[in-house]
């Protein structure tokens, strides 16, 4: 099955990603009965699957998941170096670092 591509509102939240996996999930199972493929619970698990991987490559390429893995990231970052900042600031105060900029 060639997924067609996910639309934006699709990927916005955990029900509408799922209600869209199902949706096209079950439209092709549908469609393969029609024809009069045989279906079993392996092909839908297959099915389901695939279609899932597909999901989850559009939410990883579209932008806003670029964006929120980039301030997840920069949160992280930034807690680490304040972590840092207090493990080390006597020793900095030391070297002349200073509490505010010049």
């Amino acid at each position: 099955m060639a997924s067609r591509p996910y639309a934006v509102e699709e990927l916005l939240s955990f029900d509408r990603m799922k209600r869209a996996v199902m949706g096209r999930v079950v439209d092709a199972a549908e469609k393969a009965l029609e024809e009069g493929a045989p279906f079993d619970q392996q092909k839908l698990a297959d099915l389901t699957a695939q279609e899932w991987k597909a999901a989850k490559e559009a939410v990883r390429n579209s932008p806003a998941a670029r964006e929120a893995a980039r301030e997840h990231m920069e949160k992280i970052v930034a807690q680490m170096v304040e972590d840092m900042l207090r493990s080390d600031k006597a020793e900095m105060e030391a070297l002349g670092v200073q509490e505010k900029s010049i």
